[in-house]
């Protein structure tokens, strides 16, 4: 009963997202005052997707080293110069220029393997494609928005974000990892608690961005939006793109649209919130809602049709 429920919470993401932000905005007090934990939560969070991977998921990646190496590219090369090119089309300024970077510049979404898993795609490549980018983003996501950000008046400070993504992300998912490894049995019973917790989080993320933008939302959300949703789509479409282009075959190509397509700008927004100020978090809080719109939509789209086997 307690999986069918959470599993319910899970797949309802973006439902959970728009409430809590409306919740966040009327009454922005309870999630000001938690605030100051967000870095714990993401943590926590991290931690929990650590405890779901599997050795298995590492020899995977080494079994297929070129079309992991194909997908880690095209992640932090698409998304980090659309998002660059977006906010000069679009005239952000400044801060919502960088803010919208650093959420190009994150890794791959987790819920991108949910998203493959219904959309008929290959999970196991989007297992691969998440587990990679989250290891390399320590040091990606921040010299990305670092170099990318450079005609800002904006300081974006590198080794402060790589060191809070180390610490967030890099340190809790291997000790998750570990846990997993020596308590496997008691660890298998509460799986389902762990991907709950993941939506919690990006949940109360977004919620307290909007809480602390509430007087400045009315300001920038149109021209935002507007943004997001362009590099969204630009993700998606360059995705399907890149898939064709080295001839994969349906299922991974669904999945790099998906994966590239959708980041985790749950993090993008803790880093912001960190280091660039309230107002910077607006575009990753934005992208959370849009990316899940937009690959459920398709994700339901795709699963009505059936996909070759996920092997080449």
């Amino acid at each position: 009963m307690l999986g069918r429920i959470l599993s319910f919470y899970t797949r309802y993401f973006a439902i959970w997202v728009v409430l809590f932000g409306a919740a966040a905005y009327r009454w922005p007090g309870p999630f000001v005052a938690l605030g100051g934990s967000n870095k714990l939560f993401f943590s926590l969070t991290m931690f929990g997707i650590g405890a779901v991977l599997r050795a298995e998921d590492f020899k995977r990646i080494l079994r297929n080293p070129v079309v992991v190496l194909i997908g880690s590219a095209a992640q932090f090369t698409i998304m980090p110069l659309g998002a660059f090119l977006v906010t000069r089309w679009f005239g952000l300024p400044d801060e919502l220029a960088v803010g919208l970077i650093l959420a190009g510049s994150a890794p791959g979404a987790m819920a991108s393997n949910v998203m493959s898993y219904i959309a008929k795609a290959d999970t196991a490549y989007s297992v691969s494609l998440t587990t990679v980018s989250t290891l390399l983003c320590p040091l990606l996501t921040p010299g990305l928005t670092f170099l990318l950000a450079r005609g800002t008046k904006l300081e974006v400070p590198f080794w402060g974000m790589m060191l809070d993504v180390m610490i967030m992300v890099v340190i809790p998912l291997f000790v998750g990892f570990g846990v997993r490894h020596l308590l496997r049995e008691k660890m298998e019973k509460i799986q389902p608690v762990f991907p709950a917790l993941s939506v919690t989080f990006i949940v109360f993320i977004c919620s307290l961005v909007i809480a602390l933008n509430r007087d400045r939302l009315g300001e920038v959300t149109g021209l935002v939006l507007a943004a997001v949703l362009v590099l969204n789509v630009y993700g998606l479409a360059a995705g399907y793109g890149v898939g064709t282009l080295f001839r994969m075959n349906r299922a991974r190509r669904r999945t790099l649209t998906i994966e590239i397509g959708m980041q985790n700008a749950g993090l993008g927004a803790t880093l912001a919130l960190a280091h660039l100020g309230a107002r910077a978090a607006i575009p990753a809080a934005i992208f959370v809602f849009v990316c899940i719109l937009t690959a459920s939509a398709l994700a339901c789209l795709w699963q009505r049709t059936t996909t070759a086997p996920p092997g080449e």
